[in-house]
């Protein structure tokens, strides 16, 4: 298989036929060349031995491999294909070498599709893991009981995936229900940023509205009400963002539930707060209050980053994202009908009659109409 320093040597031979399709060598140029630089950095005595570095080069590299392959397949189908002309050429009547030729034509412009598709903008972030809040909304008990359903659905997803889940903090209700929730969902490895956790579940940002009949109505009447949900990326261990230690404001309190021995007893739990934006994270699942809050900064870095790239995109354009915060529930990204075992995503329009599947994990579907929905809308603001 050719590398990606092999591939650039090729780049002249298969440039006209590029642009005939209105492909700009010079982009496949610069991610070959990345390619290439990523992957000597990670055979560098330096980067094997920085756990955090070879994490990071990794992703870049699998980003960046997804237009490496494409152009491979590319200029594969079109090397065959000119070969396959250059035949008929010498000899018009080959039956056979004509049929060749007009399946590579297909190969090659399918492959171009494909070429085309993998030099859209991509959301960098794609390859990371994620932080997810989950908040019980309007409703009652009957909110936070459906909120911890979105949680185990979550978990159940996360599960089939292959990814690991760790629950950083939640506050219970008495019928078992949760006011809130965080947990950290991360990959043990991923080799396509597309399937990447923030790839997968960023789109499930936002309000889930759910209507049933609430274990706590006695008449057996259907409500209507909503849990809220926000993910953004995890920062790395080593990324950093600017923070004024005087605009943090660190309180320390007694851990509650599971976590060993003294968890009652001792002040491990942290309560970090940014003064600026008013975000607030608390941590209490490690044994330390120095554990607490390292991870309890991690996160609020993650958060801080989120914020920065919500406050630019909205700068370049009059939509903010599609994540709400205000728990309202006309503001729904989706409904969960159990009454008709139905969920519908009002902004991909995917509808199905599988609730109770979707709620043991079986989730996929629901994402991929969120991702397709996405790519449609790139590319006609690309063609445009």
């Amino acid at each position: 298989m050719a590398s990606s320093d092999e591939l650039l040597k090729t780049l002249n031979a298969h440039e006209e036929a590029l642009n005939a399709y209105g492909i700009e060598s010079s982009a496949i140029e610069s991610a070959l060349r990345a390619h290439a630089q990523v992957e000597n950095s990670l055979a560098s005595p330096e980067v094997a031995a920085n756990p955090a570095a070879l994490k990071k080069l990794g992703r870049q590299l699998a980003e960046l491999g997804v237009v490496v392959d494409a152009y491979r397949a590319f200029s594969s189908a079109d090397a065959d294909l000119t070969a396959a002309r250059e035949l008929l050429e010498l000899d018009p009547e080959a039956s056979d070498v004509q049929a060749e030729a007009t399946a590579l034509e297909e190969q090659r412009n399918s492959s171009a599709d494909n070429l085309r598709q993998a030099l859209l903008p991509h959301d960098p972030d794609d390859g990371r893991d994620v932080i997810m809040e989950i908040k019980a909304g309007t409703g009652g008990e009957e909110a936070a009981l459906f909120a911890g359903d979105i949680l185990r659905m979550y978990e159940r997803f996360a599960q089939i995936k292959g990814w690991n889940v760790e629950i950083q903090s939640s506050t219970e209700t008495d019928l078992g229900g949760i006011k809130d929730a965080q947990i950290a969902i991360r990959a043990p490895h991923i080799s396509d940023p597309s399937q990447g956790v923030w790839a997968q579940l960023k789109y499930e940002g936002g309000v889930h509205r759910v209507q049933r009949i609430p274990v706590t109505d006695t008449q057996g009447r259907i409500q209507t009400s909503a849990a809220g949900v926000y993910v953004f990326p995890e920062a790395d261990e080593d990324e950093e963002i600017e923070i004024d230690p005087k605009d943090i404001r660190v309180d320390t309190f007694q851990a509650s539930g599971p976590g060993g021995q003294g968890v009652n007893t001792t002040y491990s739990a942290v309560r970090l707060t940014h003064i600026p934006t008013g975000i607030v994270v608390s941590m209490q699942d490690q044994r330390s209050q120095i554990q607490n809050r390292a991870a309890a900064m991690r996160v609020l870095v993650s958060r801080l980053m989120a914020l920065k790239r919500e406050e630019a995109e909205a700068q370049a354009s009059d939509a903010r994202r599609s994540q709400v915060r205000n728990l309202d529930r006309s503001q729904r990204i989706r409904t969960y009908n159990f009454p008709e075992n139905r969920i519908v995503d009002h902004r991909s329009g995917y509808k199905a009659y599988n609730l109770d599947k979707v709620m043991q994990g079986d989730l996929q579907a629901v994402i991929d109409s969120c991702i397709a929905a996405d790519e449609e809308a790139k590319l006609q603001a690309q063609a445009h």
